[in-house]
């Protein structure tokens, strides 16, 4: 007798040693957002340090962002210590904002390109009487 459940098991099997294959050959994949933000602001900072590699800028400009990165860095690591799910959470906040941001662009871009948008009104033509658009109606402001 055959087990019924064998079909299912072997493509278990086979999706977690193709998704343990994908990771070995990308390497891990992103951390949570606290890791991530720590990573940006150490490459942010390493980046920073080396543009005052060039001779014309080193010494005391150098000396003191390099000071600037340590005390950013040590007031930034205790509250990304202390709330690291707040990462988590702006991080998904800025998904939705972009997802919002894009329904609406699509939205406009959908009635900007539509081929049977009403055109645009023509231009009224300037008065007789020199003045711009109007009634034609004098207004006595006195």
């Amino acid at each position: 007798m055959s087990d019924p459940d064998a079909w299912a098991r072997a493509c278990a099997e086979d999706l977690e040693a193709e998704k343990a294959r994908r990771r070995a050959e990308r390497g891990a994949g992103p951390g949570s957002a606290a890791e991530e933000f720590r990573k940006l602001f150490d490459a942010v900072a390493g980046k920073v340090s080396e543009g005052f590699g060039n001779p014309l800028l080193a010494g005391q400009a150098a000396r003191t962002v390099q000071q600037l990165v340590q005390q950013a860095k040590a007031a930034v690591e205790p509250v990304v210590e202390r709330n690291p799910q707040v990462f988590d959470h702006l991080a998904a906040a800025g998904g939705e904002l972009l997802a919002a941001y894009r329904s609406a662009v699509e939205g406009h871009e959908t009635r900007w390109t539509r081929k049977d948008a009403p055109a645009e009104e023509p231009p009224k033509p300037p008065r007789e009487d020199g003045e711009g658009p109007g009634t034609g109606q004098h207004i006595d402001l006195d």
